[in-house]
């Protein structure tokens, strides 16, 4: 019997009618012979309200308090929804981070899972039982209560696929949202985005962690480390969706799948610090310390002294700032500016490996629009570029339509990964 995990993010549960539909989709997957594991956000914008409930008590919440806070909101959702199987006759138990033994690290707030006990909710699916699961949080070795920060639900899910061992041909993971799959781009903001019908996980890796909030990076990660096939589907329309799965030859053929934003970027730029052996990892030392995510990191010398910077996002700048003064302490030397108001514009593609000129493709692209770049990274299935932030969605739109997203056809091996995966309910 396989095992289908499917996760229903907060909008797919903004209330008791979207509640009752999302329990109908995991009676019919049950009824069709799986074992299944629901795993749930909280109700529509329950995390927001709570954290804004907190800033209007201090202006600094502890971190461990701002886990213990929204770690509720799942709680909710968790017994709303058995309550809702239950209603439609189906046996099912709600059970939090801590009841099915997802262990995190101690950072709170932006907790790792170390491991998941699978005895407690193997028992309950052997014993004929859909298991409601609480996403986003866990419990420390410590036994603190911890979250996963942004999309934690997402991760949950595919975490605790691969805990079950669940492979591909043996089941998956569904991610039920608000957009029915994967698009070119962001379809808020790109006017002609297509949406994909397979993509593979380095490309969604990449996109992921550039802006591409449809899917948690973290949750790709262990997808792909287990071989976990992803479904990404809406909740309110039977369509297909996407699948993201592992490469396939034909992927190659397409230059580039998709484009992302990060709309809200700030730079620190040490300058003057002494270039010489050390300096960097005593920089990226304090950084790590703090469990900041850095990116587009560039060093540049001037004789015996260099500058380092490095982009962050924007949310993240009060946080980091002081880890990098306590660094400049420690040097001796050095000040530290700060520029806010970036954006960064990326190209993703598997078929930048064998395919050239795309670069010279996108910098054409944006330079004809008049949109300055502040400065460019690249991977082997990515080129970025950070641009003025009043400019990003501009960019974002001039990109998609260089490279013909809105146009290009699948490849014909899309419909047959398809054909592997669940049908539409």
């Amino acid at each position: 019997m396989s095992i289908i995990v499917q996760k229903f993010g907060g909008s797919s549960l903004a209330d008791a009618k979207c509640i009752e539909r999302c329990a109908q989709r995991a009676v019919k997957t049950f009824q069709e012979g799986h074992q299944v594991v629901v795993v749930v956000s909280a109700m529509g914008d329950t995390t927001d309200r709570l954290a804004n409930l907190a800033t209007q008590i201090t202006g600094k919440p502890s971190k461990r308090e701002m886990d213990m806070l929204l770690a509720t909101g799942e709680q909710v959702s968790i017994a709303l929804m058995s309550m809702a199987l239950d209603a439609l006759g189906v046996d099912a138990v709600s059970m939090t981070g801590r009841q099915i033994g997802l262990v995190t690290d101690q950072v709170h707030t932006k907790a790792r899972i170390r491991s998941i006990d699978t005895d407690r909710l193997k028992n309950e699916l052997d014993s004929g039982r859909i298991v409601v699961v609480a996403g986003f949080q866990g419990v420390s070795e410590q036994d603190q209560i911890t979250t996963l920060g942004r999309g934690g639900s997402d991760t949950t899910a595919v975490a605790i696929a691969a805990a079950l061992g669940v492979k591909s041909g043996s089941g998956g993971c569904e991610i039920y949202t608000d957009v029915d799959g994967v698009y070119t781009a962001d379809p808020r903001r790109v006017r002609n985005a297509r949406k994909l019908d397979q993509i593979s996980y380095d490309e969604m890796l990449e996109l992921a962690s550039l802006g591409a909030s449809v899917m948690n990076s973290r949750a790709v990660v262990f997808g792909q480390k287990y071989d976990v096939p992803i479904h990404v589907r809406s909740s309110s329309k039977p369509d297909e969706g996407t699948i993201i799965t592992k490469e396939t030859p034909a992927m190659e053929d397409i230059k580039v799948v998709g484009c992302a934003l990060t709309p809200d970027l700030g730079r620190l730029s040490l300058r003057g610090i002494p270039n010489k052996p050390g300096i960097q990892a005593l920089i990226f030392g304090h950084l790590s310390d703090a469990g900041v995510l850095i990116d587009d990191i560039m060093q540049t010398e001037i004789g015996d002294t260099a500058t380092i910077s490095f982009t962050v996002e924007h949310q993240d700048l009060a946080e980091v700032k002081p880890s990098v003064q306590k660094a400049l302490e420690e040097i001796g030397s050095g000040e530290l500016a700060i520029e806010v108001g970036l954006a960064k514009v990326s190209a993703v593609g598997l078929g930048m490996r064998t395919h050239t000129g795309v670069a010279a493709e996108m910098f054409s692209a944006l330079g004809k629009a008049g949109i300055h770049i502040n400065n460019i990274t690249t991977s082997e299935i990515k080129i970025s570029c950070i641009v003025p932030k009043e400019h990003g969605d501009l960019a974002l739109q001039v990109v998609h339509d260089a490279f013909g997203l809105d146009q290009r056809d699948q490849s014909s091996d899309s419909s047959k990964t398809i054909n592997k995966v669940r049908k539409p309910l």
